[in-house]
């Protein structure tokens, strides 16, 4: 469901896929609901982050949305190049607001 502010996703496995250069990858995000926790899943093209994963992901992409807030999902190390980005929400009730590259 997209709105004015946020787009919530009302089923599992929903993705959103961004062309993007820059070190770090961050978007504001957090359940729908209180108390409601969302795992998801980061890859960079097509692949997971390894040591390029953010503070709220791990080597494997893996993330849990616990509270409305700024995610870091990616930080790059070395050369920055022009890279694809895909986030996978495996449950509903994820509210996604805006990225933000740094």
């Amino acid at each position: 469901t997209t709105e004015d502010e946020a787009s919530t996703l009302n089923t599992a496995g929903g993705q959103i896929a961004c062309r993007f250069q820059a070190r770090d990858v961050n978007m504001v995000m957090g359940p729908a609901g209180p108390g409601t926790p969302v795992p998801f899943r980061v890859l960079i093209d097509g692949q997971p982050p390894g040591a390029d994963h953010g503070t709220d992901t791990d080597e494997n992409g893996s993330g849990m949305l616990s509270e409305q807030r700024l995610y870091q999902l990616v930080r790059q190390h070395g050369y920055v190049t022009e890279r694809t980005f895909e986030i996978t929400f495996l449950d509903p009730g994820a509210a996604a607001y805006s990225f933000t590259f740094g």
